[in-house]
Order: structure tokens, then sequence, then C-alpha cells
């Protein structure tokens, strides 16, 4: 089996994240926030600070830093600290200290004294809900109603009243932060008019162009390396509040400097999952074919309305076939930190809320939830005329029932002493995208090869797959492959997120080794090379003609040259005129609950996935089986607790509470594997967030049928099985 190129680093500690990195004469930087909610700085006093030991800067809006709004082709502008007096949230960045020591940073700022003007703050979702806003158009320029009739229905009150079994009700998903095991931070060192910037990020690229644009300097005066990142997942896809503030201090002070936000400041200075709510109707005929739906859903977001978790858009515009559809998306904007994208936005609360219902649905009509789930099977997506290019969901969910036992469900579930057992199941389901990318391969003289682009490895194991492509492609061992990732002057490789890294750049690899070859060849064949005007053709690395065949390291030296260069691009292109396309899974729980204490725990679970081609099959089972646990995580754990004045009751790891080893079982992954040629050459559709949608509905199923009782929020507590 492949192993991971990264790993022996990484578990021995070898591999080098961005706060790792220290130089002479380094100070550190030490952020100060908010401790309200809403209202404006008044004043600053930072006389105490000043006078404490080692401190040799401090800054804030009124004595602020070099920087502007940052912008970026992806996400447009990003938000800068220290630029305004306004307070929107508790717990917002109003302040940085930079001293000798972190230790003497961080005391230092916390005698920074902090005036407010104060202003009523909402914080609470379900309190905001009578002043919600239509979200604003998507990506796709879809806006935020939706609306599909068939013939001679005239409203979607009417299909539902023409439904013989009608279903409906109100669920809600908690806020969440990404938690992940590497804090914010960033190292910045400048030499002369340049500056490269340590910090673990999701695109090397796009974190060059909003720096330099922070920092108002050419994009070719920021170099950023992030050759590991613990974790991210949305997280740190823009520039962290540390980058910003160390970048333009160490250009202030002319010394380099490290900024590291401690675990409790991840939890507000970053941005993280929205809290939804979502109300689900479902009209069906008695054969379960469903006749109408419509999902509308809230969500908060921040003052800024910077982002809108999709839920409604996410699941019910495409998962299921249905001859009427309805769909709403709003937004609840609200004095608390910003939201943005989470490991599968959108599609991981809303299928809470979907899988949910349908469940519910085949409660009442007496049938199997698999069952109800393949008859309703969608061949593209409600209203549209792009059938999906590929999908073997019927496939996943008859191979899961087979390899769970779902034929030994029982309605009620069944006892094993004091816990009551109960099976849960879900569909799973994740758009499958491509970004642009451009990769980079150097054919070296010593046989070896390199490929390159500037895309990150959050712990998806894209270096490998760059390895392994590229291996395929030039016709290599992959033992004689360098790939290379995680730094700004590399090939522009998009972002690692939206689970279309392999898809990008592994297309991206595939023309840069058909150019590398193709020049390889006529290289061969030009006046004065070893096969001057003959016909030559390439394999296993080396090229042939006439008989003769050498290396293509051989050829190079031959020539006299040290390497030969190019690079491919690859982008979204005309399949997305013919064809939708998604990956797809089934999700099938085990969940025990305990007769008298009602804890719940998950015993079994098995996720079935059609992803197209499996590049490497090691790290796509370990992204599914992460992902899966995410699903168990916001199911059974996870939920941030805002209190009225904004703050977070538990931002830290001693509260906010993460499933542990004790908390999940044996995870079973299997994958129902057709290549997916028409989305890309590769043939491989995005993974990396599929495996956490659907995963909370089927716990919140299983515990229904081991109990009886139907929760319809997320995170399930002990709390909600106790019975009257």
């Amino acid at each position: 089996m492949i192993t991971r190129l990264d790993a022996p680093l990484k578990v021995t500690g070898g591999a080098k994240y961005g706060a790792d990195h220290t130089f002479p004469g380094q100070a550190y930087g030490y952020v100060v926030l908010s401790t309200i909610a809403h209202g404006e700085v008044e004043a600053m006093d930072f006389s105490a600070a000043r006078e404490a030991p080692g401190v040799i800067g401090v800054y804030s809006p009124f004595d602020p830093l070099r920087l502007k709004t940052a912008t970026s082709p992806l996400f447009g502008e990003t938000w800068v600290p220290l630029q305004t007096k306004e307070v929107t949230y508790y717990g917002q960045p109003i302040g940085f200290v930079v001293a000798e020591t972190f230790e003497q940073a961080r005391d230092a700022a916390g005698l920074v004294q902090v005036a407010y003007r104060e202003l009523p703050a909402k914080t609470s979702l379900s309190d905001g809900l009578a002043d919600a806003e239509d979200a604003p158009p998507g990506r796709d320029g879809e806006g935020p109603t939706l609306e599909i009739l068939e013939d001679g229905v005239e409203s979607i009150a009417d299909a539902f009243a023409a439904s013989p079994v009608v279903v409906e009700a109100t669920y809600t998903t908690a806020t969440q932060n990404h938690a992940a095991m590497e804090p914010h931070s960033a190292v910045a060192v400048w030499d002369g008019g340049e500056v490269t910037v340590y910090s673990g990020n999701q695109a090397s690229n796009l974190q060059a162009m909003e720096l330099a644009s922070a920092l108002d300097v050419p994009l070719e005066a920021v170099h950023c390396v992030n050759p590991f990142v613990g974790g991210a997942f949305g997280g740190k896809g823009r520039t962290s509040a540390p980058a910003f503030l160390a970048a333009a201090a160490a250009r202030d002070l002319g010394r380099p400097v490290k900024s590291t936000l401690a675990r409790e400041q991840v939890f507000t200075a970053t941005a993280g999952r929205a809290a939804t709510v979502q109300t689900i109707k479902l009209g069906a005929e008695r054969d379960g074919s469903l006749v109408a739906l419509s999902h509308d859903s809230w969500c908060s977001t921040d003052t800024a309305r910077s982002f809108v978790e999709p839920t409604s858009h996410g699941t019910s515009r495409e998962w299921y076939a249905t001859r009427n559809l309805a769909i709403s998306q709003k937004i609840v904007p609200l004095n608390v930190p910003p939201t943005t994208f989470m490991r599968a936005p959108g599609e991981a609360p809303g299928s809470f809320a979907l899988e949910s219902a349908v469940d519910e649905l085949a409660e009442a009509l007496g049938m199997d939830p698999v069952e109800l789930r393949i008859k309703n099977n969608s061949i593209a997506p409600p209203g549209k005329d792009l059938q999906w290019a590929s999908k073997h969901l019927d496939e996943c969910f008859r191979v899961g029932a087979a390899r769970f036992g779902w034929q030994h469900r029982r309605p009620g579930g069944h006892t094993d002493g004091d816990w009551l057992v109960g099976m849960g199941v879900a569909t799973a389901m994740f758009p499958a995208l491509r970004f642009p990318a451009t990769v980079g391969i150097t054919l070296n003289a010593d046989d070896t090869a390199v490929v390159g682009t500037s895309g990150a490895d959050p712990g998806t194991g894209l270096l490998t797959v760059l390895s392994l492509i590229g291996a395929e492609s030039l016709d290599i061992p992959a033992e004689r492959i360098t790939p290379k990732l995680g730094d700004s002057s590399l090939p522009p490789g998009g972002l690692s997120g939206g689970s279309t890294a392999t898809a990008s750049a592994g297309t991206a690899i595939m023309i840069a080794a058909t150019k590398a070859i193709d020049e390889l060849v006529a290289l061969a064949s030009d006046p004065g090379a070893p096969f001057e005007g003959a016909e030559v053709t390439y394999a296993d690395g080396r090229v042939f003609a006439d008989g003769r065949t050498m290396t293509f390291g051989e050829l190079l030296r031959t020539l006299g040259r040290d390497k030969l260069e190019v690079t491919g691009s690859s982008a979204p292109g005309e399949e997305l005129t013919k064809h939708s396309f998604s990956s797809w899974g089934a999700q099938f729980v085990e969940v025990r609950v305990h007769k008298w204490t009602r804890e719940a725990r998950v015993s079994r679970m098995l996720g079935v996935f059609d992803a197209g081609r499996i590049i490497n099959d090691k790290a796509a089972r370990s992204q599914l089986m992460g992902g899966m646990i995410w699903g168990i995580s916001a199911a059974l754990h996870e939920g941030l607790e805002i209190e009225a004045n904004g703050r977070l009751a538990n931002g830290d790891f001693a509260s906010y509470l993460l499933p542990v080893n004790a908390d999940i079982p044996e995870v079973d992954v299997h994958f129902v594997e057709y290549p997916d040629t028409l989305h890309n050459a590769v043939g491989a559709r995005g993974l990396g967030e599929i495996g956490t949608v659907g995963m909370a509905a089927a716990v919140a199923n299983a515990v229904h049928n081991a109990t009886g009782i139907r929760v319809r929020h997320i995170p399930i507590t002990i709390e909600d099985l106790l019975e009257d």
C-alpha cells in the first residue's frame, strides 16, 4: 500500500509548520481582542504595556500599522485588522503588542486598557429570525429563492395539498469552529523591499495576493511559504490576522516578527461555521414517490454579511427527484465572529435537516429508509437538463446495506443488555468541482523529475497525489518524482478547498507531462541531437528511435542541458455545459443509547462512496474516515455557546467538546469505483468533504430507531434523550 510521502516527517516531528520558523533578531506579536460585541473603541491606553519588559511596539486603530484593504480574485475583499475603531463582535482583533519574547508580548497585551462606547448587540439566531434578509446570489448567480413546478401546478402549496402523505419539521444546527490542531500563525521576514511569510494556509499564491494588496507592495515582493498545514478545511482559506499583523509589524520594526493566536483566540479571531434553522416539508405518494419538497433556511452571519451557509441550495436543490421544488435561503446578521467555509459548507448542516426529514417521511409511509432514498434517486438536478455524468448512488446503498447488515434493522431497534441499539442511514453528496490550476514539471539530467504547484496539503495527501499522477503521466517510478507544494513562487495551483485539489492539479499535471514529453521528443530529433531526423517515441522514461534508446536524463546530458522545464494549466471547460457532476455516498450508522444514563455512543459506521477513480487508497480512506468522524462530532459533541453579550462560553479545547478515540469505533469505508473521465482526464472526483455529509443525520436517525425520540437539533445531548 502506498505510503504518504509526508508521513515520516509528521510522525517524527520533523515537519516544519509556520510557527516553527525562527530567525535571528525575531520578535513576537500578541493580538489584543475586544471584550464587547458591538460598539466603538473610544480610547486605548498602552502606557503600562509600553513600559512592560521587552516591549518594542504597540499598534491599534489609533496607532495603526501600514495596511490597506486586502483583495484576491477568488474571495474579493478580506477583512484586515486595526483599520477601524468599530467593534462588531466579541473577540475581534483591536490591538497588537510586539516584544522580545512571546511571554512578554502576551503579558503586556494583558495590561492594555480599552474604553468603549458600547451599543446593543444581536447575538441570538433564534431571536433574529424576524429580521432575516434574503441571502445574496450565490457564486453561480442563482438567487436566494427557487421554485420549480410541474405543468398544471399553480403553487407549491397546491402540490402539497395534492400529496397523500406530508411531513414537516424544523431542524437546527449549532455554530462550530474548525478547531484545527495548528493555531493560526505567521512569521514574517523582510529583506529590502521584499517579505517572506511562513504561515499555514490553503493557497500560498492567494495569500500572497492578499498580503501584497494589504501591504501595498507589488505581488512579486511577497513570498508565502506553507509546506505543512496543521488542519484547515476552510478555516485557513483567507489570510489570517496574525499574517497581516506580523508582516506589517516586521516592516515597521525592521526585524522578523512571529505571531501565533492562543487557542482561545482562535475561536473568535478566525471564522467558523454558521448556526442554521431549517424548515423542511415533504409530500409524497403512498408508494414513496416525492411529489413536493420545500426547504426554507436561515443562517447566522456577521454584520458584514461576508458568508452564507447555503443549506437549502447545497442539498434539496439537487439531491432528489421531485416534481415540485421550492427552496429559500435567508441570512441573519449578528454581532458574532465571521462565518466561512467549513468542511462541506451548506451540505453538512443541510444534510442533517434533509436526511432527518426523509427518515421521518419513511416512517410516515411505513417504508424502509434505504428503499425510499433509492426510489427518489435523481438522474439530474430538478429543473435542469444536464444529467449526472456518473452516478452510482443506488449501488452505494445496496452494497452498504449488505455490508452493514441493514436487513437486521427493526422499527424500534433492539436491546443489548442495558443498551438500546438502533441503525440509521443517510445520503451523502458533494459537488464535483475543479479550480483553475497550473503545475510545473522539471525533467532533470539525473533522470528525476520535479512536479510543483503552489497549492497546499492541509492533511489531504495532495503531496503524494502529485507524485503518483506525475509518475503515471511521465511513465517513470514514483520514487523518481519530487513533489513540491505550498510556495507562492511555484506555479499557481489554486485553493486546496472544495474537494478540488486532485482533479484540478492532477489534470494540470497530465497536460504538463504531455508538453514535457513532446518537447523531449522534439529535442531528440533536432539537428545535432542523438536521433537527428528520426521518428522518436517515448515510454518508460526513455526516448526510442531506429532501434536505439536512452533515458531522458541521458538525452539531456548529451545535449549539454541540466533540465527541461514546462508548465501545464487546466480549468473547468465545456464539460460544464454537457453534464452535472457530483460525488455520492451512503452513510450507515449504529448507535447505542444506555437505558439509564441516556448516553449515546456510535458503535459502528460504514460509508460507501462513489467518487470516481481513487488515486491513493490509503489517503482516500483517511480523508473519508476523518470526515465521518467530523459528522459524529457535529451530531453528539460540537456546538459553540454564545452568551447574550457575545462572549463564547466554551471557546477553548477544555469545554468545546470534540470526540476522542474512545468515542470512535472502527470506521469502515468502501469505494464504488467508476472513473469519471467526463469530469476530468484523471477520472477522480472530490472526496475530502463528502465524508462528513449525512453523518449527523444518520446518527440522529439511529438514535430515533433506538429510542423512539426524534431529536431535530445537533448536537444531541443526554438531556434530549431523557424520557418524560
